[in-house]
């Protein structure tokens, strides 16, 4: 080319490429071992070609190549053996260089054969979107992503208390303890970085009570100009399996009316973290401003899914302020996704006491305005002591028979009022399988009770 920019250009890709021939990566070797295994096939075409060509000039040359190819054999096992070796040869190169480029990313004593047929299973999988908050999202994502690489974590952003509450007072951003812990949830090795994301420091002047993740999010928005690409930002650092997103970027304040026990009367109480403290029943909950814009992308994302996930988490705290963004319930009610609810194990003191499932459903629809769940999922093991003031919440049938309820055991046998987020996930992607198509999962389906 006469242009000077694409001459430098085409110049600066030759150098790049010529890095693969660095002295140390060890890749030159098996291109080595390919080419020769791309020799020896093609010497196995030549012994064919010699043998049609009998009547070739007796020349110095053709002795040696005669003997080389092994004449003193019959054609056909010539033929197959330079063939055969050659092929074996390029596929050792080509494991070779596969496991040169893969090693220094691989798991120490993981076989990388398993690693990238998981990955690419994972990468086949559906398009899931997880709604919710607290604890029991991260529960879920962190079985979730054994599945797919396809996931979004749709996280509210109304929190007010803790660190991210700090935070969102001192500094303006919004909370990010949340997503903190969906991104930890969804690393793709969750060791040593996910336990430093999640550390929180116990002393120091400013410090103390901060979650060192909290921290990196806040900088990383600062530095990037916008929570959402802070975000994004973090994501990377960790090597997230999928994405997780805030709702809505606006400043968001969730109110409750409150009906109190002693004096019979309602109370308004303004803020996320006040509401379980205000020992009454929750009537309704409402976020101000009333009408905030959801972020674009979790609209995409719930429109695109296959399968969206709503729980588990704190029902008025942690889903329903995901559920009170306009946009977003829009855009579940028209999605044409499966749409599964997961019921929290047991009740949350202040908010869902004496709680059953048809509780959860009928405030979720009541708030939302439409029906929504395809199917409801809740845990029937209810062994193990729970926390004083925590009690189980049994799938009693005060639902009706227009809803799918399939119960089975969820407990993580180390913390009974909690899911287990192996059994939870496999449940749900049975459940997903057996409504699309063929069960794909390793395991049967659990023992269940379907009602409806």
């Amino acid at each position: 080319s006469r242009n000077p920019i694409e001459y430098r250009t085409f110049l600066w890709k030759a150098r790049q490429d010529i890095r693969w021939l660095t002295p140390g990566l060890g890749v030159k070797r098996w291109i080595f071992v390919i080419l020769i295994g791309t020799t020896l096939i093609g010497l196995g075409f030549a012994v064919l070609i010699l043998d049609v060509y009998r009547t070739a000039p007796d020349t110095w040359w053709l002795p040696a190549v005669s003997f080389l190819s092994l004449r003193f054999l019959a054609r056909p096992l010539r033929a197959l053996i330079f063939g055969g070796f050659g092929l074996g040869l390029v596929w050792l190169g080509i494991w070779g260089l596969n496991r040169a480029l893969l090693k220094p990313f691989m798991q120490p004593g993981r076989n990388i054969l398993d690693a990238v047929s998981a990955f690419r299973k994972r990468e086949r999988g559906p398009r899931i979107v997880a709604i919710g908050g607290g604890t029991g999202l991260s529960t879920l994502l962190r079985g979730l992503k054994s599945y797919s690489n396809n996931i979004t974590a749709i996280v509210s952003v109304a929190d007010d208390g803790g660190s991210s509450g700090e935070l969102r007072r001192s500094i303006g951003i919004l909370p990010p303890g949340d997503i903190r812990s969906c991104l930890t949830a969804l690393a793709d090795d969750e060791t040593l970085m996910g336990q430093l994301f999640q550390y929180r420091f116990a002393s120091g002047n400013g410090l103390s009570g901060h979650s060192l993740g909290n921290l990196l999010i806040t900088a990383l928005a600062e530095i990037t100009g916008s929570f959402e690409e802070g975000v994004a930002e973090s994501g990377r650092v960790l090597a997230v399996r999928g994405k997780v997103l805030p709702a809505t970027l606006h400043d968001v304040r969730l109110v409750a009316d409150v009906q109190l026990p002693d004096h019979n009367r309602e109370v308004l109480v303004k803020g996320e973290s006040k509401i379980p403290q205000a020992a009454g029943r929750i009537r309704r909950v409402w976020l101000e401003p009333s009408n905030p814009l959801a972020y674009p992308p979790a609209v995409q994302a719930i429109l695109n899914a296959e399968l969206i996930v709503i729980g588990p988490g704190s029902l008025y705290t942690s889903v329903l302020p995901n559920l009170l963004v306009p946009d977003l319930a829009d855009a579940l009610r028209v999605s044409r996704a499966l749409k599964f609810y997961v019921c929290n194990v047991a009740s949350q003191p202040g908010e869902t006491d004496n709680y059953t499932c048809g509780d959860h459903i009928r405030s979720l629809e009541k708030h939302l305005g439409f029906r929504l769940f395809d199917m409801i999922i809740i845990n029937n093991q209810f062994s193990g002591s729970l926390p004083e003031g925590i009690h189980f919440v049994r799938p009693e049938n005060d639902l009706g028979e227009e809803y799918s309820i399939y119960s089975t055991d969820l407990v993580d046998a180390e913390n009974t009022w909690r899911h287990d987020s192996a059994k939870l996930s496999q449940a749900i992607m049975d459940l997903y399988y057996e409504r699309t198509g063929p069960l794909q999962s390793r395991e049967t389906i659990p023992n269940r009770d379907n009602q409806g």
